[in-house]
């Protein structure tokens, strides 16, 4: 298979070639329509000037005329009755000529030999050397009659001129290919460059660099290249950290159980020992089945294909059974509940959305401290719902906050050991609300409390 390089460089100069026919065609139409009947009627006034001259100066040798007009340039042929043709200059290379054509010149008409020669797609007529492309005309010779032929002698008159035009016309093409090459070497350049880096790419190297010095098409390609490459890596990392993050979610867990398990073997301990170790094993189940649940429910939501189920709903109905559902906990806790939830029709997908609000209103009783408060708002416009829910727990930094929807990220745990979770919560709210084509801020200060705000369009 050729290269992209020579690919471009014979497409080139198959380009040049075929433009070069097309043109050489064009320029002998143009010829044949436009310069071709000049050129004869130039030539048959050359002609008619030296025949005019010699009948004004009878006295004149015909022959010694003759020579002297083919010394300026032109090639003449000279017919006399009963006699063989005299040629003068350069010999014709074709001295084919019809015995009527001379008959008639004999007999006082003129030949337009230029404007009459044969067409044809490779023959121009203008170089053709042939005695039938001339001009002929009647010519008396001591009162005998003779027809003179004349054609200019192109050799003579515009030889220096065609080998100009030839060694220009080689020196054209030869360079010309020559930086056909040369050219497409540095237009392929940056394409080459970026197969190996495609390489590097494949084998796991992102650390490329490519030279970014164009402004066309390709200087843009080579920085969506590198930006592509930097997305590639850092999604690289993201998932490696991501494995990585699952599997010490899920180890966990499970060297608790194992653990546990073992030492529930034992014969030596007592019934309250041998139920808070249950009870343990049961509470690290419950948190792997947690973990398990949320990981489907983020790859399902992944795939964005065909997800959303929609339906028209009440969403402070909704709220209200969030609310309902996970009283014990806030009760527990001695927190406040404050509703603003004015009845309000949403289209949406209300199981998904259902998650939402379980898993914020989860983490507000998780992250308030006891006899604190949470408040839950609904204000509906013409064009969108937005939901807030609003705590008095413990807050965020700001560094924090511009990572709390990676996965698997969780705030400082120094400040809230009692509490843990698996870092999927609120990763999985934003992907359900950018599903539902919302947006989703949040804002915190520590230690006062921190505020959710979704934005919902109305379908």
């Amino acid at each position: 298979m050729k290269s992209l390089y020579m690919r471009f460089a014979l497409t080139t100069i198959c380009i040049m070639i075929v433009s070069g026919c097309i043109a050489f065609f064009l320029s002998n139409w143009y010829y044949q329509v436009k310069l071709k009947p000049y050129n004869d009627q130039k030539i048959a006034a050359i002609t008619k000037n030296v025949k005019n001259f010699f009948q004004q100066h009878p006295r004149l040798d015909l022959s010694i005329y003759l020579r002297h007009v083919a010394a300026l340039g032109f090639q003449l042929a000279l017919f006399q009755e009963g006699k063989k043709p005299i040629f003068y200059g350069k010999p014709f290379d074709d001295t084919a000529l019809s015995p009527s054509i001379v008959k008639n010149v004999l007999s006082g008409k003129t030949y337009h030999g230029v404007v009459t020669f044969p067409k044809g797609v490779f023959i121009t007529g203008f170089f053709d050397d042939a005695l039938a492309n001339t001009i002929g005309v009647p010519l008396e010779n001591r009162q005998r009659r003779a027809a003179l032929f004349l054609r200019p002698d192109i050799g003579t008159q515009f030889g220096e001129m065609r080998i100009f035009f030839s060694v220009l016309l080689l020196l054209t093409i030869g360079l010309s290919i020559l930086f056909v090459f040369i050219g497409t070497y540095y237009i392929v350049r940056p394409i080459r460059l970026l197969t190996k880096a495609t390489q590097k790419i494949a084998e796991g190297d992102y650390h490329v660099t490519l030279p970014v010095q164009r402004t066309d098409e390709l200087g843009v390609l080579s920085k969506n290249f590198s930006k592509m490459t930097a997305s590639i890596e850092q999604l690289e990392e993201m998932r490696q950290q991501f494995v990585s993050n699952v599997s010490h979610e899920i180890q966990s867990p499970l060297t608790s159980i194992r653990g546990f398990a073992k030492t529930l073997q034992s014969n030596e301990l007592s019934d309250e020992m041998r139920k808070q170790y249950l009870l343990i094993i049961e509470q690290e189940s419950e948190r792997l089945s947690l973990l398990s649940k949320q990981l489907l429910l983020l790859a399902s939501l992944e795939k964005e294909e065909n997800l959303l189920q929609y339906s028209s709903f009440d969403l402070a109905e909704q709220m209200k059974q969030v609310v309902k559902l996970l009283e014990w906990q806030w009760r527990s806790k001695g927190l406040t509940i404050e509703l603003k939830l004015p009845s309000t029709s949403i289209t949406a997908d209300a199981k998904l959305l259902f998650q939402v609000w379980v898993n914020l209103l989860t983490n507000s009783v998780k992250f308030t401290e006891a006899g604190g408060t949470i408040r839950l708002g609904i204000i509906s416009t013409s064009e969108s719902i937005q939901v807030e829910m609003e705590d008095t727990g413990i807050g965020m930094k700001k560094e924090e906050l511009t990572r709390i929807f990676d996965r698997f990220y969780k705030v400082d745990k120094s400040r809230n050991k009692k509490e843990e979770g698996s870092g999927l919560g609120l990763a999985i709210v934003q992907k359900i609300v950018h599903l539902h084509r919302g947006t989703i801020q949040v804002t915190s200060k520590l230690k006062e409390g921190t505020r959710f705000q979704m934005n919902l369009p109305r379908l």
